[in-house]
């Protein structure tokens, strides 16, 4: 059965595209002033992000998950390497293959920007009550379900 939005659906819709891309630019723009306090790019602390959750990848692995082409992967992985925030490894049950492991500097860093963007989100947050941020959770999760699922 096909059904038709209402203007009412159409005006909610088009309010949360506008308010959730405002807070993303938000978001984005203090998340890179506060990477200028520290010694990383944007693009590193997203790959150590991805390394951190889903653990030691392939270099194709970690381009497939940050949508980045290869190319573009191995100038940013050499850099990490450098400054120490990441190593190559072999792999243990097959030494063709090498993989991408965080090292302590990169852990180390990793939870000084996400403290240091939790320090400007509770500033922000401050302004609401306790309900108010429990029923936010509860809608941003929920949609977060949504929007993982298709």
């Amino acid at each position: 059965m096909l059904t038709t939005r209402s203007a009412e659906t159409d005006r909610q819709v088009a309010e949360i595209e506008e308010l959730l891309r405002s807070v993303a630019t938000i978001l984005k723009k203090r998340g890179r002033d506060i990477l200028a306090d520290f010694d990383i790019t944007p693009p590193q602390l997203d790959a150590l992000l991805v390394l951190r959750e889903h653990g030691e990848l392939t270099m194709g692995e970690l381009c497939q998950k940050m949508f980045l082409a290869c190319s573009t992967a191995t100038d940013l992985i050499d850099r990490m390497e450098r400054n120490q925030l990441i190593e190559r490894v072999r792999d243990t049950s097959d030494r063709r293959v090498i993989r991408l492991r965080i090292l302590p500097k990169g852990h180390s860093i990793i939870g000084e920007v996400l403290a240091a963007r939790r320090a400007y989100l509770a500033r922000v947050l401050a302004e609401l009550g306790a309900e108010d941020k429990e029923q936010l959770i509860r809608t941003l999760g929920l949609l977060n379900q949504l929007m993982t699922r298709g």
